[in-house]
C-alpha cells in the first residue's frame, strides 16, 4: 500500500523508460512519501504482442471483417508463421534469447509482409551492423508488419511510440477527445485497464499521477483516469508533464475535470508535495483556500481555477534527488532498430539511464523555441561531482552503465568538467547528450568527451542557412557547425542534426540551398544521422509572441482546452508541406550512404531551382588554417600513460645533448619523441601532474610560468614538433 502511484500512461518508448515518474520518485524519497510508479506503456505492448493475444487479435479481425487491404491478407494468411516464433522474438529483443539471431538472420525464419521491401535497398549495412543488430532490425521490421495488422484490423489509433496522438494535437477545444471517450474502450484500452486494475488493487494509492510527456500518451490519459474515476472514486488524479506543461496552461473547460482533480505544470516536485500533503495527509475538502497549491489548475465552485497560493519556493536541483527507477520493469523493455543507422538506433536501442547536466537551457534565445516558459528559461546547471554520484547511485541501482543526458542543451563547461570527473573516477560509462553545435566544442574538448565515454550527440542545425540562422538566433553559422561536426567525428562521437524547414520568410531557393548543404555534411561523413521536420509555430515562443516580427499572421482560435500550435501563414505564401517527402526520402538515403550523386532535382516530383551552393562549399568550411595560438585560461590535461624512457648523448660540432627518447602508448598505437632531457625530465613531471585521477588540470599561463624559472621561450618548446605530435595522442588544451 503506497500513497502515491506514479504512472507514465502508453505509449512512449519501448527500449527504456520515460524518465519523469523515476525523477518524481527520486524527490520523493527525500521527504519520505511512499510511492509506486509503473510504465503501463511497456507492460501493455508486452501483453500486446503475445501469442495468445494475437491470436484473439486474427480471430477478431476475421470475425469482424477489417482484413481490407493486400498486406493484411497475406498477414492473415501467414498468421501462424507470425504467431509461432513471437514469443521467443520479444524475449531476443529484450536481451533474453541472444542465440535466436542466428536464426532470424537465416532468409526464411521470419515472415515477411511490406516492411521488409526496403530490405534489398539495406544489404550493405548488414556487414556494418553485425549480426544481432541486424536480426533486431529484422525483429524490428517483423513486429512492424504485426503493429501495421493492428492498425488495419484491429484499432487505427495505435501506434508503437504513440496512442490515438491526433486526439491530443492541437486540440484547442475538448470536443473530440471527449467524444472519443463515450465510446467503448477499444482492445488495446480493455488491455490498459486490465493491467491498472491489478495494479490499483495491489498498491491501493491515494492519489494517482499521470505523466504525459506527448499528445500520444493523452487519450490513454484520460482513459484511465476515467476508469479510475468510475471503479475507485475515493482515489484523487492529477496529470503533469509535458504535454500539459505546453499544451494546457489556458485550460477552461470544466469537463476536464470529470477526469482529473488536478493538472499541475512546469517542476512537478514542490506540486506533487501539496497535492499529497492536501488529499493523504488531511481529508481532503474540494481545493478550498486553506490548501497550498503550487502552479495547480483545479474545478473550484463549478469554475476551472489556477491555484498558486503558496509561498514555498521551488526545489533547486541539488535538492531534488536522484532519479528511482525501482519497480519499473527495467529488464523487460524492448531494443528495437528501426533504421539501419548506427547514430538513429539510439533513441529505440539498449536501456538508458536518463539524466539531466542542467535544467533549462543556457543558451535560451532560439526564436522558434519555448523560451519563456520555465522548464527552458530557468537555467540552473549541477556540480560535476553531484551528477556523477548520481551517476554511481543509478549504476549501482540498475546495473546499467549507459546514460542518456536529455538536456535542451547541454553547456560544454559543465560537459567538459563531467568528463573530467567521470575520468578521474575511472568509471566506465557510455553517454550522449544534446547540444548546441557551438565554437567552444574544439578537437580537444571532443577528444576528452570521449575518452570519458561519450559516443554521440544531437543539435539543431535547424535550416542550413545563414541568413535564416541569425533570424532564428542560433548563434551558430553553418560554417562553425561543419567545423564542430567534424572535430565531434574525427573524436569518434557520432553527430545526429535536427533539421527544419518552413522556417517563416524561408524561400524555395534556400530549401534547395539547405539540403545541399546537408548532402555535403553527409557525404563528407560529418554528420551521420538527421531528421527533417516542418517548423510549426507555438504559443509560446518569440516568433508565436511576437509574429508580426517574423511576417507571420497567426489563426487564433478559441482556448477551451490545448494550445501550442498555430495555424499561421507566412508573408511568402510558399506551402512548404510540398517539401516534406522529397526532404525526408533524399536525407533516408543520405543516412545509408547512398543517394549523393543524384541531382537534387530527382528527390521532388514538381520542378525546383538548382541550388546556388557550390559543390565544395562544406569541404572548403573545413580547410581553414589552424593558429598555433592558446588562451592564458585554457586547462592543459594529459589523458594518456607516461612513456618509456631511453637516455642517450647526441654529439655535434662539438656539443654534447643528453636526449630522452619517450615513448608512448596508448590502446592502438605508439609514438616516439625526442626532448632534451632537462626539458624532457619537466615534461614526465608535468604529464603526471595533469592526469585527471591526480590533481586538477592545470591553465596555459601557469604551466608558461612553471616551464619558465627553469627554462626560457615556452612556446618555443610548446609549439615544437615534439610536442605537437603529443598534442594528438592526449595532450589536450581545454
Amino acid at each position: 500500500m503506497k500513497d502515491l502511484l506514479l504512472i507514465t500512461p502508453p505509449f512512449t518508448q519501448l527500449n527504456t523508460p520515460y524518465p519523469a515518474t523515476a525523477y518524481l520518485k527520486g524527490f520523493l524519497n527525500t521527504i519520505d512519501v511512499s510511492v509506486f510508479q509503473m510504465d503501463l506503456g511497456i507492460e501493455v505492448i508486452l501483453e500486446l504482442f503475445s501469442k495468445k493475444t494475437f491470436e484473439k487479435l486474427f480471430d477478431l479481425a476475421i470475425k469482424n471483417n477489417t482484413i481490407t487491404s493486400e498486406n493484411g491478407q497475406r498477414i492473415y494468411t501467414l498468421k501462424e508463421d507470425y504467431l509461432q516464433p513471437l514469443d521467443a522474438v520479444i524475449l531476443f529483443l529484450q536481451g533474453k534469447n541472444q542465440t535466436l539471431a542466428r536464426q532470424i538472420c537465416t532468409s526464411n525464419f521470419l515472415p515477411q509482409a511490406s516492411r521488409f521491401d526496403q530490405l534489398e535497398d539495406l544489404d550493405w549495412a548488414f556487414g556494418e551492423m553485425g549480426m544481432q543488430d541486424k536480426a533486431k532490425h529484422l525483429a524490428t521490421l517483423y513486429l512492424e508488419d504485426l503493429s501495421d495488422f493492428i492498425i488495419e484490423c484491429i484499432d487505427p489509433n495505435f501506434g508503437f511510440s504513440r496512442y490515438a496522438e491526433r486526439l491530443g494535437q492541437s486540440a484547442n477545444a475538448f470536443d473530440d477527445l471527449y467524444d472519443s471517450l463515450q465510446n467503448q474502450p477499444s482492445f488495446i484500452d480493455e488491455l490498459t485497464l486490465t493491467i491498472l486494475k491489478e495494479r490499483l488493487n495491489t498498491v491501493q494509492p491515494k492519489l494517482v499521477g499521470f505523466s504525459v510527456p506527448f499528445p500520444g500518451n493523452l487519450y490513454s490519459a484520460f482513459r484511465c483516469a476515467q476508469f479510475i474515476k468510475a471503479n475507485y472514486p475515493s482515489i484523487k488524479i492529477t496529470m503533469g508533464g509535458g504535454f500539459p506543461n505546453t499544451e494546457l496552461r489556458q485550460v477552461t473547460d470544466k469537463r476536464v475535470f470529470e477526469f482529473f482533480d488536478f493538472i499541475t505544470l512546469d517542476d512537478g516536485e514542490l506540486p506533487i508535495e501539496l497535492l499529497h500533503k492536501a488529499v493523504c495527509k488531511s481529508e481532503y475538502n474540494n481545493g478550498v483556500s486553506e490548501n497550498e497549491f503550487k502552479r495547480t489548475f483545479l474545478l473550484e465552485n463549478g469554475i476551472v481555477t489556477y491555484k498558486n497560493n503558496t509561498t514555498k519556493p521551488d526545489y533547486k536541483q541539488v535538492q531534488v534527488g536522484t532519479p528511482d527507477y525501482s519497480d519499473l520493469r527495467l529488464d523487460d523493455y524492448i531494443s528495437v532498430i528501426e533504421i539501419a543507422n548506427p547514430m538513429h538506433s539510439l533513441w529505440s536501442d539498449g536501456r538508458w539511464n536518463k539524466l539531466t547536466m542542467a535544467h533549462g537551457c543556457y543558451w535560451g534565445k532560439c526564436t522558434f523555441c519555448d523560451i519563456s516558459l520555465d522548464y527552458i528559461k530557468i537555467y540552473e546547471p549541477i556540480a560535476a561531482s553531484l551528477l556523477v554520484d548520481r551517476m554511481e547511485q543509478l549504476i549501482e541501482q540498475t546495473g546499467e552503465n549507459g546514460f542518456h543526458f536529455v538536456d535542451e542543451a547541454a553547456p560544454p563547461a559543465l560537459m567538459k568538467a563531467l568528463a573530467l570527473e567521470i575520468i578521474k573516477r575511472k568509471l566506465t560509462v557510455t553517454w550522449w547528450t544534446n547540444i548546441r553545435f557551438e565554437k567552444n566544442f574544439t578537437q580537444d574538448l571532443c577528444f576528452l568527451l570521449k575518452a570519458s565515454g561519450c559516443i554521440a550527440v544531437s543539435g539543431g542545425l535547424e535550416v542550413a542557412s545563414d541568413r535564416l540562422l541569425k533570424l532564428i538566433d542560433k548563434g551558430v553559422t553553418v560554417e562553425q557547425v561543419a567545423q564542430v561536426t567534424r572535430n565531434f567525428t574525427q573524436a569518434n562521437i557520432m553527430v545526429h542534426s535536427y533539421l527544419m524547414y518552413g522556417y517563416p520568410t524561408q524561400t524555395v531557393q534556400e530549401t534547395v540551398d539547405s539540403l545541399e548543404m546537408v548532402r555535403q555534411l553527409f557525404q563528407l561523413g560529418i554528420i551521420q544521422s538527421g531528421f527533417w521536420h516542418q517548423f510549426a509555430l507555438t504559443t509560446h515562443s518569440p516568433i508565436g509572441l511576437n509574429p508580426s516580427e517574423f511576417g507571420v499572421t497567426p489563426n487564433y482560435k478559441a482556448i477551451t482546452f490545448a494550445n501550442n500550435d498555430v495555424d499561421f501563414t507566412d508573408k511568402t505564401g510558399i506551402d512548404h508541406s510540398l517539401f516534406s517527402f522529397g526532404l525526408k526520402k533524399s536525407l533516408f538515403n543520405f543516412m545509408h550512404g547512398i543517394g549523393f550523386d543524384l541531382d537534387l532535382q530527382d528527390w521532388f516530383d514538381f520542378k525546383i531551382p538548382q541550388s546556388t551552393i557550390t559543390r565544395f562549399y562544406i569541404e572548403d568550411c573545413l580547410n581553414t588554417e589552424t593558429t598555433l595560438t592558446t588562451k592564458p585560461t585554457a586547462k592543459i590535461v594529459w589523458l594518456g600513460h607516461l612513456p618509456l624512457v631511453t637516455e642517450r648523448t647526441k654529439t655535434k660540432k662539438g656539443f654534447t645533448n643528453e636526449i630522452l627518447e619517450l615513448t608512448f602508448h596508448d590502446k592502438t598505437d605508439r609514438l616516439e619523441i625526442s626532448v632534451n632531457k632537462p626539458e624532457g625530465e619537466w615534461l614526465l613531471d608535468t604529464l603526471e601532474s595533469i592526469k585527471p585521477s591526480v590533481g586538477k588540470p592545470i591553465s596555459f599561463s601557469a604551466l608558461k610560468k612553471d616551464f619558465e624559472t627553469q627554462f626560457e621561450d615556452f612556446e618555443l618548446f610548446w609549439f615544437s614538433k615534439p610536442i605537437q605530435k603529443l598534442k594528438n595522442f592526449g595532450l589536450l588544451q581545454l
